[in-house]
């Protein structure tokens, strides 16, 4: 899979091929609903070309509730289908598609009362072990008050009578993407970021393309493509009106904020599943913290750069601090990340409602729209919305295959983590430090281990941020497509939501590392750096503002630095 090297030399190399080749698909959105069904397409034969605005999951895709899970919720709403097909996708991702990056996590759900509760609840885990994925975590349990005080001393013990213990699994959706971005350039996907699209190019009313501009250098070419798909998820709309007809279906963003809270706040050593005043939370283990999430309010400002409020984070702790022995303040909170999720509205006359499933519309010949939809759910998606426009398409193209082609770190990863000891020795890493590098690339990690081999000096952790290493820096540029800072510290590593100074030391650090790799010179790699720390003051700026008019205005003070090319502004 050489193509699947998302190098500063290769993108060059694609960019030009973007601008004249002829694809059968162009997939416009880099998220995860965009990358499944870039893989989708190439692997059933078909030539594809992939374009994203800015980084890879820059959007939803890096800032979800970073869960593979069929949804306890819909349960309760009687959508055994969607949960059905969830829990399908979930075993499929922990057995085969991308095991090293899916990983089961264990929950309890405290219970305060002692008959009605326990047996509403256990009915519908029951459900849940036995619908679509049976097998692919441990079934649930009932556990005795004794047994919850054990496990979770630092819940309050007022009211407490018991709980049910459940699994689900947890995903690192970023490097996730990523990775279904590179198995899709490895099987032969033309891929870029930082490429907008600016407008779509019409024979009559039959859509034959897309206007874009690269946003790292300003040039504007065009991409020809029998059939286009938009993958845009809350930039849905835009791309729907340049293509014209009358979809039956719109987006509506909703807004959800997660905080991180450092694992010793919380005294409990399994994941917390918990009612909210409107909703539900989760609190589960992510490294040295806890993630914990989320609120659900509608977003009606700028799409780019969702902000969080003070009153978002209030929600988020009170409801916590009501099962807590030691409430949690501001104080306690590390990071901070908000995303948007593309929910379908039905425009007025239309049967459709505001949902979390997805959504396929053809308004247009040789132009087709998804939205909605789930993380766990997105190789259905992409099954889906490429089925729907091959339909377009001359001949025969053959069903989709996804099913069984794993990620690129997935293949060989078990192998590769039984020679772990191994690897440490041979390395001079520790063997905390080689199953890192395992969880987080698989297989690939052997790319990482040969860099240091050949310059020592990048198996040293990253100043400020020391659970990763510099030659993650560096990987995530020369073979992960990184651009940017923070492309590095908020996707490609989580350092902007896991450190307390939201990765000012390590951008600081990185930055003539990574800077040599894309060209960088002295005044550009100073003021690369300036735009990541314009970017963390305006987000804490936001995060204490109590109204989200006032918290937008802060955190859109602080632009991505490819979205100043766009406004045809200075890098």
């Amino acid at each position: 899979m050489s193509n699947s090297l998302l190098s500063p030399a290769s993108r060059i190399d694609t960019i030009d091929r973007l601008a004249t080749n002829d694809y059968d698909v162009l997939v416009i959105g880099g998220g995860i609903t965009g990358a499944g069904a870039a893989l989708d397409a190439t692997s059933r034969g078909l030539t594809v070309a992939l374009v994203e605005m800015r980084d890879y999951a820059s959007g939803t895709s890096s800032r979800s509730g970073k869960l593979i899970h069929g949804g306890l919720r819909y349960l309760e709403q009687l959508n055994f289908r969607l949960v059905r097909e969830a829990l399908k996708e979930r075993r499929l991702l922990l057995d085969s598609l991308a095991p090293h990056l899916i990983k089961p996590i264990r929950f309890i759900y405290p219970l305060r009362h002692r008959i009605w509760e326990r047996a509403y609840m256990g009915a519908g885990l029951i459900l849940y072990d036995t619908m679509g994925g049976a097998g692919a975590v441990p079934r649930h349990r009932h556990l005795s008050y004794k047994a919850v005080r054990e496990l979770a001393p630092g819940i309050k013990a007022d009211h407490l009578i018991g709980a049910l213990t459940f699994y689900d699994a947890q995903v690192d959706d970023s490097r996730h993407t990523v990775e279904v971005v590179r198995t899709a350039a490895g099987r032969g996907a033309d891929v870029a970021s930082a490429v907008k699209v600016t407008g779509l190019t019409k024979a009559g009313t039959t859509i034959t393309g897309a206007t874009v501009k690269d946003l790292e250098t300003g040039r504007e070419f065009t991409i020809s493509a029998k059939q286009v798909v938009n993958c845009a998820g809350v930039w849905t709309d835009g791309l729907q009106a340049m293509a014209g007809g009358t979809p039956s279906f719109t987006i509506k963003a909703s807004k959800g904020v997660h905080i991180m809270v450092p694992r010793e706040k919380i005294s409990s050593q399994v994941s917390l599943f918990l009612t909210a005043e409107d909703s539900v939370l989760f609190v589960r283990t992510w490294g040295r913290h806890w993630l914990i999430g989320t609120t659900d309010t509608p977003w009606d400002n700028a799409l780019e750069h969702p902000s969080a409020t003070s009153e978002d984070i209030d929600y988020i702790l009170r409801n916590l601090n009501r099962i807590l022995e030691v409430p949690l303040t501001v104080d306690d909170i590390d990071g901070v990340f908000v995303g948007l999720r593309p929910l379908v509205k039905g425009r007025e006359g239309a049967t459709s409602k505001l949902s979390r499933e997805h959504s396929i519309e053809s308004t247009v010949p040789g132009f087709t729209s998804i939205a909605g939809g789930k993380y766990t759910t997105y190789r259905i998606m992409a099954q889906d919305v490429i089925d729907a426009a091959v339909r377009g398409l001359p001949g025969t193209v053959p069903a989709s295959k996804t099913e069984t082609i794993p990620t690129i770190g997935a293949v060989g990863y078990t192998n590769l983590r039984d020679q772990r000891t191994l690897l440490a020795k041979n390395s001079g890493l520790s063997l905390t430090q080689i199953d890192h590098l395992l969880g987080r690339y698989g297989s690939l990690t052997t790319d990482l281990l040969d860099t240091i081999a050949d310059r020592p000096e990048l198996g040293a952790p990253i100043p400020g941020a020391t659970d990763y290493l510099l030659v993650e820096a560096l990987y995530a540029v020369t073979h992960e497509g990184a651009l940017h800072l923070d492309d590095i510290l908020a996707r490609r590593t989580h350092i902007a939501i896991e450190t307390v100074d939201r990765g000012i030391e390590a951008a600081h650090a990185i930055a003539p590392l990574v800077g040599a790799a894309l060209g960088w010179d002295e005044n550009r790699a100073s003021a690369e750096t300036g735009f990541y720390l314009e970017r963390v003051a305006a987000e804490i700026a936001s995060e204490k503002l109590p109204d989200e008019v006032s918290a937008a205005a802060a955190r859109n003070l602080a632009r991505d630095p490819r979205l100043r090319v766009a406004d045809g502004g200075p890098v």
